[in-house]
Protein backbone atom coordinates (compact mmCIF):
# COMPACT_ATOMS: atom_id res chain seq x y z
CA UNK A 1 0.00 0.00 0.00
CA UNK A 2 1.23 3.84 -1.16
CA UNK A 3 1.48 6.26 1.25
CA UNK A 4 1.13 9.85 0.23
CA UNK A 5 3.74 12.31 0.88
CA UNK A 6 3.19 14.05 4.29
CA UNK A 7 1.11 11.16 6.05
CA UNK A 8 3.17 9.27 8.46
CA UNK A 9 3.13 5.23 9.04
CA UNK A 10 0.70 6.00 11.96
CA UNK A 11 -1.78 8.35 10.37
CA UNK A 12 -1.97 5.39 7.59
CA UNK A 13 -5.29 3.74 7.22
CA UNK A 14 -5.45 -0.16 8.84
CA UNK A 15 -6.13 -3.09 7.03
CA UNK A 16 -8.50 -4.85 8.56
CA UNK A 17 -7.11 -7.88 10.42
CA UNK A 18 -10.10 -10.31 10.30
CA UNK A 19 -12.07 -11.33 13.44
CA UNK A 20 -11.04 -11.11 17.27
CA UNK A 21 -11.92 -15.26 17.09
CA UNK A 22 -9.44 -15.87 14.33
CA UNK A 23 -6.34 -13.55 16.11
CA UNK A 24 -6.88 -15.59 19.26
CA UNK A 25 -7.27 -19.17 17.83
CA UNK A 26 -9.93 -21.62 17.80
CA UNK A 27 -8.78 -23.19 21.18
CA UNK A 28 -9.54 -20.13 23.12
CA UNK A 29 -11.23 -20.06 26.44
CA UNK A 30 -13.42 -17.23 27.04
CA UNK A 31 -14.00 -18.59 30.67
CA UNK A 32 -11.25 -20.84 32.36
CA UNK A 33 -12.90 -22.55 35.71
CA UNK A 34 -9.98 -23.35 38.20
CA UNK A 35 -10.53 -24.40 42.42
CA UNK A 36 -14.75 -23.77 41.74
CA UNK A 37 -14.04 -20.26 40.27
CA UNK A 38 -14.85 -18.67 36.67
CA UNK A 39 -12.07 -16.84 35.63
CA UNK A 40 -11.94 -14.55 32.83
CA UNK A 41 -9.95 -15.99 29.52
CA UNK A 42 -9.08 -12.68 28.39
CA UNK A 43 -7.01 -11.51 32.09
CA UNK A 44 -3.79 -12.59 32.03
CA UNK A 45 -2.17 -14.92 33.88
CA UNK A 46 -1.26 -13.17 37.27
CA UNK A 47 -4.85 -10.71 36.77
CA UNK A 48 -6.74 -13.99 36.25
CA UNK A 49 -5.20 -16.10 39.67
CA UNK A 50 -6.05 -13.35 41.61
CA UNK A 51 -9.76 -13.43 41.28
CA UNK A 52 -9.67 -16.46 43.49
CA UNK A 53 -10.81 -16.00 46.96
CA UNK A 54 -7.08 -16.60 48.53
CA UNK A 55 -5.01 -16.12 46.11
CA UNK A 56 -3.81 -12.18 46.12
CA UNK A 57 -1.37 -10.72 43.71
CA UNK A 58 1.76 -12.07 46.25
CA UNK A 59 0.79 -15.37 45.87
CA UNK A 60 -0.44 -15.66 42.25
CA UNK A 61 3.27 -14.45 41.54
CA UNK A 62 4.56 -17.32 43.67
CA UNK A 63 2.57 -19.68 41.92
CA UNK A 64 3.83 -18.17 38.19
CA UNK A 65 7.31 -18.80 39.42
CA UNK A 66 6.68 -22.52 40.87
CA UNK A 67 4.88 -23.36 37.42
CA UNK A 68 7.49 -21.72 35.20
CA UNK A 69 4.45 -19.84 33.30
CA UNK A 70 4.98 -16.77 31.44
CA UNK A 71 2.10 -14.23 34.04
CA UNK A 72 1.06 -11.80 31.15
CA UNK A 73 0.03 -14.68 28.92
CA UNK A 74 -4.05 -15.04 28.57
CA UNK A 75 -5.69 -17.13 30.83
CA UNK A 76 -7.84 -18.78 27.48
CA UNK A 77 -4.84 -19.80 25.75
CA UNK A 78 -3.85 -22.74 28.25
CA UNK A 79 -5.17 -26.03 27.39
CA UNK A 80 -6.69 -28.39 29.85
CA UNK A 81 -3.17 -29.83 31.11
CA UNK A 82 -2.08 -26.14 32.24
CA UNK A 83 -4.66 -25.54 33.81
CA UNK A 84 -4.97 -28.76 35.90
CA UNK A 85 -1.28 -28.38 36.65
CA UNK A 86 -2.30 -24.79 38.24
CA UNK A 87 -5.17 -26.40 40.25
CA UNK A 88 -3.12 -28.87 41.77
CA UNK A 89 -0.58 -26.23 42.61
CA UNK A 90 -2.76 -23.82 44.33
CA UNK A 91 -4.63 -26.58 46.48
CA UNK A 92 -1.10 -27.75 47.49
CA UNK A 93 0.23 -24.47 47.51
CA UNK A 94 1.61 -25.13 51.37
CA UNK A 95 3.43 -27.42 50.29
CA UNK A 96 5.77 -25.09 48.25
CA UNK A 97 5.80 -21.36 49.71
CA UNK A 98 7.58 -20.45 53.16
CA UNK A 99 4.80 -20.97 56.31
CA UNK A 100 4.58 -16.52 56.63
CA UNK A 101 2.94 -17.13 53.36
CA UNK A 102 0.33 -19.17 54.08
CA UNK A 103 -3.16 -17.50 54.76
CA UNK A 104 -3.89 -19.49 58.11
CA UNK A 105 -1.22 -20.31 60.73
CA UNK A 106 -1.68 -23.16 63.29
CA UNK A 107 -4.85 -24.15 62.53
CA UNK A 108 -7.18 -24.63 65.46
CA UNK A 109 -8.29 -28.44 64.70
CA UNK A 110 -4.84 -29.72 62.93
CA UNK A 111 -2.74 -27.54 64.32
CA UNK A 112 -0.37 -27.03 61.07
CA UNK A 113 -0.12 -24.09 58.95
CA UNK A 114 -2.21 -24.38 55.51
CA UNK A 115 -3.59 -21.93 53.18
CA UNK A 116 -6.90 -22.25 52.06
CA UNK A 117 -8.63 -21.00 48.83
CA UNK A 118 -12.28 -20.44 47.78
CA UNK A 119 -15.20 -21.77 49.72
CA UNK A 120 -13.41 -23.28 52.45
CA UNK A 121 -11.98 -19.55 53.33
CA UNK A 122 -15.90 -18.78 54.13
CA UNK A 123 -16.85 -22.00 55.79
CA UNK A 124 -13.47 -21.59 57.95
CA UNK A 125 -14.33 -17.97 58.81
CA UNK A 126 -18.37 -18.94 59.98
CA UNK A 127 -16.79 -21.63 62.03
CA UNK A 128 -14.14 -19.79 64.36
CA UNK A 129 -17.34 -17.78 64.36
CA UNK A 130 -19.45 -19.91 65.82
CA UNK A 131 -16.97 -21.62 67.86
CA UNK A 132 -16.59 -17.94 69.42
CA UNK A 133 -20.62 -17.64 70.24
CA UNK A 134 -20.63 -21.35 71.33
CA UNK A 135 -17.84 -20.93 73.98
CA UNK A 136 -19.51 -17.39 74.81
CA UNK A 137 -16.63 -15.01 74.97
CA UNK A 138 -16.91 -11.67 74.92
CA UNK A 139 -16.33 -11.55 70.60
CA UNK A 140 -19.01 -14.64 70.39
CA UNK A 141 -21.65 -12.57 72.31
CA UNK A 142 -20.89 -9.01 70.51
CA UNK A 143 -20.96 -11.38 67.31
CA UNK A 144 -24.65 -12.56 68.54
CA UNK A 145 -26.13 -9.66 69.60
CA UNK A 146 -24.64 -7.80 66.04
CA UNK A 147 -22.83 -5.24 67.64
CA UNK A 148 -18.85 -4.28 66.78
CA UNK A 149 -16.34 -6.74 67.87
CA UNK A 150 -13.00 -5.43 67.57
CA UNK A 151 -13.45 -2.37 70.80
CA UNK A 152 -14.88 0.77 68.10
CA UNK A 153 -17.25 3.09 69.88
CA UNK A 154 -20.99 2.55 69.90
CA UNK A 155 -22.56 5.65 70.83
CA UNK A 156 -22.64 7.60 67.73
CA UNK A 157 -21.00 5.10 64.91
CA UNK A 158 -23.21 2.32 63.43
CA UNK A 159 -26.69 2.84 64.71
CA UNK A 160 -28.25 0.84 61.89
CA UNK A 161 -31.96 0.32 61.82
CA UNK A 162 -32.97 3.29 63.72
CA UNK A 163 -34.73 6.64 62.69
CA UNK A 164 -32.48 9.48 62.46
CA UNK A 165 -32.78 13.12 63.02
CA UNK A 166 -35.55 15.08 64.30
CA UNK A 167 -39.35 14.67 64.23
CA UNK A 168 -41.17 17.49 63.97
CA UNK A 169 -44.84 17.47 65.94
CA UNK A 170 -47.99 17.57 64.55
CA UNK A 171 -50.04 20.49 65.31
CA UNK A 172 -53.06 19.77 66.33
CA UNK A 173 -56.25 19.57 63.42
CA UNK A 174 -58.42 22.02 62.93
CA UNK A 175 -56.04 25.00 64.91
CA UNK A 176 -53.69 27.20 62.98
CA UNK A 177 -50.13 27.59 64.11
CA UNK A 178 -48.12 30.62 65.42
CA UNK A 179 -46.17 31.40 61.67
CA UNK A 180 -50.14 31.10 59.97
CA UNK A 181 -51.62 33.69 61.95
CA UNK A 182 -49.80 36.45 61.28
Amino acid sequence: MARKPGVSKSDAPKEDSGSDASAKGEDFKYIVRIVNTDINGEETLLVGLTSIKGIGLRSAQAITKITGLDPRTKMGTFDDQTISKLEEIILGFAEHVPPWMMNRKKDLESGEDIHLVGVDIDMAHRDDINRLKMIRCYRGIRHEQGQKVRGQRTKANGRTGLQMGVIRKKGVPGQATQSSKR
